[in-house]
């Protein structure tokens, strides 16, 4: 391989940035006309991405759940092989961060909008198809969107729904992460390869990373992440837009919009320019801090008993039932897995480089079993209890109350009724928000750093300014979709999102043969190593 690309001497310096050309230019252009697009035709851009993401969801959602099923039992299996004593760094590489500060940043910057999104609105949707059951159309088949074949009764409805929540934020989408976030750490760690996509497929594709299969690749994570990050921010802005108006009925208009968005890209900004210890870090620990705060509030202060039982009831149901939610074929629930399953996997893909890349940058001194079993299981635990505790505690308030508001309010403000169950519920809907505002700023600061990184060609020494303009790129690109075409435009980026997401699944497929081979290669290694010694 040529030195040039291992130490981004092939790049070039334009008005103070520090780019890779062809990934930077592409990428760049590509988001222009993407907005530009959206702006002049804003009917004509709504109609063809949702056009787009049925097409995608119908037509490739065997594909994508079955490699979803693929990423997890290659996880799982380098648990177990002895290629797991691998570590990252090589053999005397030392953790950079602790596990509490690892923990915290991995989780902000994979799941946190969503989860406060999500947490309520999810499982409640599938409690409520689930009780309704099958519904079928004049031809016999399923117009509904109940996960398996719906339930019996309010109890097992319950638990389907919660073990279906968990099945799309569990073990699935955390191996996803994982797999790419292991290629990266490992070629960039142990094999001195920059920290970019391209470099996970070296063992393939060799010298030719340099050129054009390796812009393609980067090129599609840029726009993947990008796109992906802008969502979650849209996500982030309805949800905090609406819950002040819910309060305080601030009104949720084009200024309020360009004033929210403006300021939390402004703290994103600042905690890009103090960097990933001064700023990313200490964000993550402070939100994960208040989050678990939170938690324990809901659960003491709520129907414990309902929550434990939603708990139990809901894990042993997903255990049970991961094996039928997984299948690819051949299933009653056709419009369950393109509506959901099939649209949740591709946004778990689109989101990986941006994700995966953060993990490596702060993963380098774990061993490749103590990486993937972390990356895995504390996030999908986590992410039951929260699942429950949220989620358990609107379904109960439901089932005691069935025409309560929370069954039909909007999916962003569905948080919000729930928490007027508890006690204070004025004080807990602003920590509600005060969390998705600081989630925000973590997705906005840590995308931006990835963008940044891939767009370099790999360097992570690059100049402030240039992890600022792609930190207000995506502040940018949030604000005028949402002004000019509102939840059109949030589907718009959806469906870009997973478009990208198709083509990158591919690449995802044979990046788990390169990491493959480049784990065994690096056992081998090791082996000779010890033996010398």
């Amino acid at each position: 391989m040529a030195e040039a690309y291992r130490t981004g001497q092939d790049n070039i310096r334009l008005w103070g940035l520090d780019i890779h050309n062809p990934v930077f230019l592409i990428s760049g252009v590509s988001i222009i006309v993407f907005v530009v697009g959206s702006l002049l035709f804003p009917q004509q851009a709504a109609e063809f991405f949702g056009l787009l993401r049925n097409f995608v969801n119908s037509t490739f959602d065997w594909f994508l759940v079955s490699a979803g099923n693929v990423f997890l039992i290659f996880a799982l299996a380098l648990i177990c092989l002895p290629v797991g004593k691998v570590r990252l760094g090589g053999r005397d590489a030392k953790p950079e961060f602790s596990y509490p500060a690892w923990m915290a940043m991995l989780f902000t910057a994979g799941m946190g909008i969503g989860l406060m999104y999500f947490g309520v609105s999810e499982p409640l949707d599938h409690y409520e198809s689930s009780l309704a059951g099958p519904q079928l159309d004049e031809a016999g088949l399923r117009t509904d969107f109940a996960p398996l074949n719906g339930a019996a009764g309010m109890d097992e409805a319950r638990d389907l729904a919660m073990a279906t929540t968990i099945f799309h934020w569990g073990l699935h989408p955390w191996a996803i992460y994982a797999v790419v976030a292991l290629a990266l750490a490992f070629f960039s760690y142990n094999r001195g390869l920059p920290l970019t996509i391209r470099s996970a497929f070296y063992p393939i594709l060799g010298d030719r990373v340099r050129g054009w299969w390796g812009h393609i690749i980067d090129v599609l994570a840029v726009l993947a992440t990008l796109f992906g990050l802008a969502t979650s921010l849209g996500l982030g802005t309805t949800q905090a837009l609406a819950g002040f108006n819910f309060l305080y009925d601030w009104g949720t208009g084009s200024i309020a919009i360009v004033i929210l968005i403006g300021a939390i890209t402004s703290l994103a900004i600042v905690s890009v320019i103090r960097g990933l210890h001064g700023g990313v870090r200490v964000l993550s620990m402070a939100n994960m801090a208040v989050a678990v705060l939170l938690l324990f509030f809901i659960i003491v202060a709520g129907s414990t008993t309902e929550i434990v039982r939603t708990m139990v009831g809901g894990t042993l149901a997903y255990f049970r039932e991961i094996v039928p939610l997984s299948m690819p074929i051949g299933r009653d629930d056709i419009p369950f897995v393109q509506g959901w399953t099939a649209f949740y996997w591709a946004w778990w893909i689109s989101w990986s480089p941006f994700v995966g890349m953060f993990i490596a940058r702060i993963s380098k001194g774990r061993t490749v079993r103590e990486f993937v079993t972390f990356v895995i299981l504390v996030p999908t635990l986590f992410s039951m209890v929260w699942m429950s505790s949220f989620g358990g505690t609107a379904i109960a308030h439901l089932m005691a109350d069935a025409s309560a508001a929370i069954g039909n309010a909007a999916q962003e403000i569905k948080m919000f009724h729930m928490f007027e169950a508890l006690p204070v519920p004025a004080i807990l809907s602003l920590v509600g928000i005060a969390l998705v505002l600081v989630f925000f700023v973590t997705s906005s600061d840590s995308g931006s750093l990835v963008i940044d990184t891939i767009t370099a060609g790999g360097k992570t020494d690059v100049p402030v300014q240039q992890r600022v303009f792609w930190a207000t790129t995506e502040g940018v690109v949030a604000t005028v979709l949402l002004l000019v075409g509102g939840k059109a435009a949030l589907q718009a980026l959806q469906a870009m999102t997973i478009s990208t997401a198709l083509p990158f699944t591919v690449v995802l497929l044979v990046m788990c043969f390169s990491i493959w081979l480049g784990l065994r290669s690096e056992l081998e290694q090791d082996r000779i190593a010890e033996a010398d010694r």
